[in-house]
């Protein structure tokens, strides 16, 4: 192995370690069930501490006050905040860091960097969509986290351009909707008369930037199925029933083999798409990539907390045991930036086959 890659191996190392201090793997759900279906549903020290680590620039690149890291490292932190349920809009501020480092003024950059300012892209009109329409008067749905925003960013079509706003989140019309994991999203509808432009077109960063939030979320869906999963082999392997340890059951060994396959097909195709990222894919190649892992993170990862779930049993299903919080919060995060279904069809429609 080469110098850098051992570089690069230790920098995802020391990504995953530092996570700990904010997203524990195996540690306590108590500050989660904490902020659960509370307002702002997240606590906004620790979304400072994730500015302050570094981490909401991450992939923001080094000239515009990021980390200047790449997918690959995006990926891994994702994974471990994904696995420890932080309700923190870590993905959604990591959108609109990207899209702002276009923009002439930094300042409102450097407060998101810093964790200082919650900034989140109202990019949506529709639901299972991964394209920015920009409609400037059409109400943008889906925005995590909304209710905790200090600025929204509009991207605003301007003939064959796409403009950035940044409108203010006080006194905006922002309707909420609670969200089962115990967050909640938001539809604002825009008021152009108070927004400020930032930028003047990010119409190619806007396309790239969501292909890495869709990558990041596939992330954080690997996260959530492999701590469910070592919750529920830590289940069979101590629950007893006809005075057998059930994980002896050759029924549930092997349904418990299949969790795993699915485990590792899905890890091979996220990581496969963030080394294509990082080795500067582009265009078809780079959205058949992101596809092939976001419908197998979004397909695989509801089948593996569902079936943690049922291998469970009745406890499973009961809101006090912590297994059911990660098939709330995989069933919240499945279809943001594209559901199974919509990847599934825009890899085919890509012709992968023929991209070199």
């Amino acid at each position: 192995m080469s110098q850098a890659a051992d570089d690069r191996t230790e920098s995802i190392r020391m990504i995953r370690d530092s996570a700990g201090a904010v997203a524990p793997r195996g540690g306590d759900t108590k500050r989660v069930r904490a902020l659960r279906f509370q307002a702002p549903g997240f606590d906004r020290a620790v979304f400072h501490e994730m500015g302050e680590l570094g981490w909401i620039g991450l992939a923001v690149p080094e000239e515009a006050g990021g980390s200047g890291l790449g997918m690959a490292e995006a990926v891994a932190l994702a994974e471990e905040i994904g696995g420890g349920l932080a309700p923190e809009p870590l993905i959604p501020a990591m959108l609109s860091a990207r899209l702002l480092a276009a923009a002439e003024d930094t300042a409102l950059a450097q407060t998101l960097l810093a964790g200082q300012r919650v900034v989140l892209t109202a990019w949506q009109e529709r639901p299972d969509t991964l394209e920015a329409h920009g409609t400037d008067d059409a109400p943008r749905v889906f925005v995590p986290m909304a209710g905790g925003a200090d600025t929204f960013l509009l991207p605003v079509r301007e003939a064959d351009r796409i403009a950035l706003l940044a409108l203010p989140a006080a006194g905006a019309d922002v309707t909420l909707e609670k969200t089962m994991d115990g967050g909640h999203v938001g539809t604002l509808r825009p008021s152009l008369a108070v927004a400020e432009r930032v930028a003047d077109d990010v119409g190619a960063l806007l396309d790239l930037a969501l292909d890495e939030a869709a990558l990041t979320t596939s992330g954080a869906m690997l996260g959530l199925m492999e701590r469910a999963f070592d919750l529920t082999l830590g289940y069979l392997r101590t629950r007893q029933q006809f005075g057998r340890i059930i994980g002896t059951f050759q029924s549930l060994q092997h349904r418990a083999a299949d969790l795993k396959i699915h485990l590792a097909l899905t890890r091979a195709a996220v990581e496969a798409a963030a080394a294509a990222l990082d080795a500067g894919a582009t265009g078809a190649a780079r959205r058949a990539a992101v596809s092939k892992a976001k419908h197998r993170a979004a397909e695989s990862g509801m089948l593996v907390l569902r079936q943690c779930i049922q291998l469970h049993g009745g406890i499973g299903y009961t809101d006090e045991y912590d297994v059911g919080l990660y098939l709330r919060r995989g069933m919240v995060i499945a279809n943001q930036y594209g559901s199974a279904t919509l990847h599934r069809r825009r890899f085919m429609a890509l012709a992968p086959e023929d991209v070199e």
